[in-house]
C-alpha cells in the first residue's frame, strides 16, 4: 500500500542536479512562489522566517496527504492510474473543495433554507390540527 502512495508522491518532487531531488524540489509550494503569493494579497507585508517555514510545510503536509488518500481511492477503484477524479472526490468530500474545470457527475445536495417564523407558526398550526 505504501509503495504506490509513495510513487505519487515522489513525482511531484522534480529531480535536481545529478538526478537527485533536493530538498527545495521536493515541496510543491517553494519560497519564492510564497512569498509572490504573500505579496499579491499586500506588496509591504514580509512574513518572518518561521511563519514561511510552517507554512511550506503545512502545504507539503496537505499535498501529501491529499494524494495518499486518492492513491487508496484509485486502489478501491482496482486501478494503476491516480485520476483527476480520486484527487476531486477526496477534496469534495474531506475538504469541502472542488476543482475547477471538472465538474462532477453527481447531482451536489443543495442546502436547506432557513425557516422563517411564520412558515414555523403555520407548520405548528397543521400539525396541532392534524392530531385531533
Amino acid at each position: 500500500m505504501a509503495n504506490s502512495t509513495t510513487a505519487a508522491v515522489k513525482v511531484l518532487g522534480a529531480p535536481g542536479p545529478a538526478g537527485r531531488s533536493s530538498p527545495e524540489g521536493s515541496q510543491v509550494l517553494s519560497k519564492k512562489k510564497l512569498q509572490d503569493l504573500v505579496r499579491e494579497i499586500d506588496p509591504n507585508e514580509q512574513l518572518d522566517e518561521d511563519v514561511e517555514e510552517m507554512l511550506l510545510q503545512i502545504a507539503d503536509d496537505f499535498i501529501e496527504s491529499v494524494v495518499t488518500a486518492a492513491c487508496q481511492l484509485a486502489r478501491h477503484r482496482k486501478s494503476n492510474t491516480l485520476e483527476v477524479k480520486d484527487v476531486q472526490l477526496h477534496l469534495e468530500r474531506q475538504w469541502n473543495m472542488w476543482i475547477p474545470g471538472y465538474g462532477s457527475d453527481e447531482i451536489r445536495p443543495f442546502k436547506k433554507a432557513c425557516t422563517t417564523e411564520a412558515h414555523k407558526q403555520r407548520m405548528a398550526l397543521i400539525r396541532k390540527t392534524t392530531k385531533k
